[in-house]
Parts: C-alpha cells; structure tokens; sequence
C-alpha cells in the first residue's frame, strides 16, 4: 500500500519520527517528508541518512501555513509533533495545550484539505483517565481526532486514526537513558517509586502499531498494542543484570502529575473494544447530539468492566524484563562493550 506514495511525519526528528522513518526507507516508498521545528536535528539526520527519499520541511504544527506548505502531494502522514515531556506540560501547560492540541487540529484540517488518504495521531497511556497537563492535552488531541473523523464521516476520502501508547523503551526522555548516564557517572540509580509500574514497549512494538493502523484502521478508530508491564524495582534490577554492575537504587518520590501505574484502555473503551489478536481497536463513538441517550439510556454492564491497566496486564519479572532489554539496540550496544 506504500508503494510510490509520500509519507509525512511530524516530529519527525524525535524518537518515534526516526523509528518510523528507519522503517520506511527499507519499503518501495517514493518520499519521505521530515516536519519538524528542529533544524539542528534535521541537519544531523540529513548528513546521517544521506537518502534522497528523505526531504526536509522546517515548520512548526502551531503554524498551519507551514503544515500547508508540507502538505502538497501527501499520502499517508504519522503525527508525532507533541509536547511529551510530564513535568514541562505540568509546569507551562498552555504550551501543550497549543502543540499538542491546536497543532494536531492545523495537521488535520491541513490533511483534509490536501486529500490526505490516511493520517495516524500519535498518543499516549496517559490520556486515559488523565491526570496531569500533558495526558489531558493528549485526551483533548484525540478528541479533537475524533470530532474531526466524525464530522468527515465514514466515506470521507481522509481516514483518522488514533495509536496510543505505554512506556516506549529509551525513547527520547525516558527511565532507561537516564540511568544508563547515572550508572557511567557512578552515580546511584534514581527511582520516583520502586512500585510504580509501566507499560514496556519497544521502538519496534511502536512501529508495528503504526503500519497495522495504516493498514486496517477505519475513521476515528483509536488502535491499542496489548503489552506486557513492570515495575521501576524490576527494570531497575534487569538493567544492572544485564550490565553486569550493582549500583545503589535511591528512591526520590513521585514527580509532579505522576501516576502509580498507567491505564492503556478505559473501561468504558473496553466495553466497545474488539480484540483483534494482539491489539485492541476501539472504534468511533458515533452518537450525536440526542442528549436523551446520554441521559435516559445508560450503559449499565460497565460496572462489571475493568480498564486495561499497567497493574492487571501480564507482569514481567526479572528474567523476562532482562530478555526485553536484550531487544534494545541501545543496551546491545552496552552489552558489547
């Protein structure tokens, strides 16, 4: 379905951006568009690939006019331009509120507009049952992908589709890098809460989700990867295994808006949810403005519905948490050392 079509990522020098881009350039792809605000990392990412399926856009998605100018012969977009970081949102949350909410409303107008086929929206564990400023801003983006996909209907000629995501493994920001830097230093390990447990994908788990909702996803579909979840206690003790180092594990409290486990799918998702082997697609609410339904008609098998939760999913323990971290390109690198 790729082939000689043009892909658009936004935020496209992060984490996610280079996992997908990496993916891609492997298929019979025609281009690659990188939009990001970035130029430092454009300019690396420009003498690392050297490819010239990958073309650059500097633009910033609270900027509609530079999405336009982006847009033009578009196929396929993945969305990953986001404020991502807890205690930054939590701190100057009006900044999220204009990158990950406003700006996500520029890229799907902008797609619309464009005849875009397919665009995927990037979210988060943390936009269930959000309780800091940067999972309600993720909350309100996918509301705003939804709203958008239901007011476009189902033939529209643009499909919108929603991935969300647990704990993405040494993505940019995360647990693993920092304590990786921590161990070199000779530093202690540092741990928020040894029970605090997340949600453990991999890049690649990541990625997977991406192309299976290119693939099978219908508007306003919100696409779920099931994944396994550990401890802060149990990743801590895996990454010194696999290293071969013991290192004190210092415990500092939880950080602002963060919570002891994460919730990857609702329980009134779930109600709606269909199990489709290793993911869970929810699809659109399509109920209107008959505020009767909301009111007179409930739905009254929730109470017996629990969320899909960091706490209730398969939990690794130290081996198996060891043989994921082995999958890590980062610790493969370490291990080899």
């Amino acid at each position: 379905m790729f082939k000689n079509k043009v892909l658009l990522i936004t935020g496209g020098t992060g984490s996610f951006g280079n996992a997908v881009l990496n993916r891609f350039l492997d298929t019979d792809i025609a281009e690659i568009r990188i939009f990001s605000r970035d130029e430092k990392k454009q300019d690396d990412m420009r003498h690392q690939y050297s490819n010239n399926k990958i073309k650059f856009y500097i633009g910033d998605v609270r900027n509609k006019r530079s999405v336009d100018n982006a847009m033009n012969g578009v196929d396929f977009i993945f969305h990953a331009a986001a404020l991502k970081q807890v205690p930054s949102c939590e701190f100057f949350p009006i900044e999220a509120v204009n990158t990950n909410i406003i700006g996500t409303q520029n890229v799907l107008d902008s797609a619309v507009e464009h005849g875009v086929e397919r665009i995927i929206v990037l979210s988060t564990d943390k936009a269930a049952y959000p309780i800091n400023a940067m999972g309600i801003s993720k909350a309100m983006m996918e509301k705003v992908a939804y709203a958008k996909a239901r007011s476009t209907g189902e033939q529209s000629a643009t499909t919108i589709c929603c991935t969300r995501y647990g704990n993405v493994m040494v993505s940019r920001g995360s647990v693993i890098p920092l304590w990786l830097d921590q161990i070199k230093a000779g530093k202690d390990i540092t741990i928020t809460d040894p029970n605090m447990s997340r949600f453990m994908m991999t890049l690649d788990d990541a990625v997977d989700l991406v192309i299976y909702a290119f693939k099978h996803g219908k508007n306003g579909d919100l696409f779920v990867q099931k994944a396994p979840a550990a401890t802060l206690s149990v990743l801590a003790s895996a990454l010194m295994e696999v290293l071969g180092v013991a290192v004190p594990v210092r415990s500092i409290g939880t950080r602002h808006g963060e919570k002891l486990y994460e919730t990857l799918v609702t329980r009134e998702e779930m109600s709606k949810s269909v199990d489709m082997g290793n993911y869970y697609r929810i699809p659109l609410d399509n109920r209107d403005l008959n505020y009767d339904k909301y009111f007179v008609e409930g739905e009254e098998h929730l109470s017996s519905i629990d969320d899909y939760h960091s706490h209730n999913t398969a939990r690794l323990d130290v081996e198996g948490m060891k043989q994921l971290l082995l999958k890590l390109e980062l610790i493969q690198k370490e291990t080899s050392l």
